[in-house]
Formats: structure tokens, sequence, C-alpha cells
């Protein structure tokens, strides 16, 4: 069962823009697409892109540096089957967007 965290505030978040955020030396990626949030790791499968920057295509995330894209829902990368971003659970309460660890 995770443990949720708050990541950002609803007030802080932008439609189809990334949000980075670091918890206990880790980093993660939160997306606002369509009135839904989304988190990743912010780390590219690549190269180690920062996913936060990518560019967005609906539910779908182009990492900046090499476009590697990541489907937000399942943390799949398209076309490459074993490259595989975590996902994590991501709650809202009132104005706080909680992460599930």
């Amino acid at each position: 069962m995770p443990n949720f965290v708050k990541a950002a505030k609803v007030s802080e978040m932008r439609p189809n823009e990334g949000k980075f955020f670091e918890l206990d030396g880790r980093t993660f990626a939160l997306f606002l697409v369509e009135g839904k949030y989304y988190c990743v790791d912010n780390t590219c499968l690549h190269r180690g892109g920062p996913i936060c920057e990518g560019f967005l295509d609906g539910a779908v995330v182009a990492c900046p540096w090499h476009g590697w894209q990541y489907d937000l829902d399942t943390g799949q990368c398209k076309g490459r089957p074993s490259a595989k971003l975590a996902t994590y659970e991501v709650r809202v309460d009132g104005d706080d967007i909680l992460i599930g660890t």
C-alpha cells in the first residue's frame, strides 16, 4: 500500500506543462493533462534527460533531449518494450497534490 506524500499544490500546476519535484533523493515529474494528474520518474531511460521539461502530446511526453516518448498512464516507452518509467498514483486533497510512493 503506497504512502502518500505532498508533492505540489493544485494552484502551482499549469495544464500541459511538467513540474519537477524531489523527495528523499528521488526526482519526479508531475503533469496535468486534460484535467488528470500524472506522476512518473523524472529521468529519461535513454540518456537521463529531464522528463518534466518534455513535450506533451495528450498523455504522451517526449524527452526534450532525444525525443523518447512515454505514455504517462503506464510509463511505457513508445517503440521500446524494455523501457518503462515508474508511475505513481496521484490524489488531490483540497489544494494539495499527493503522490503514492
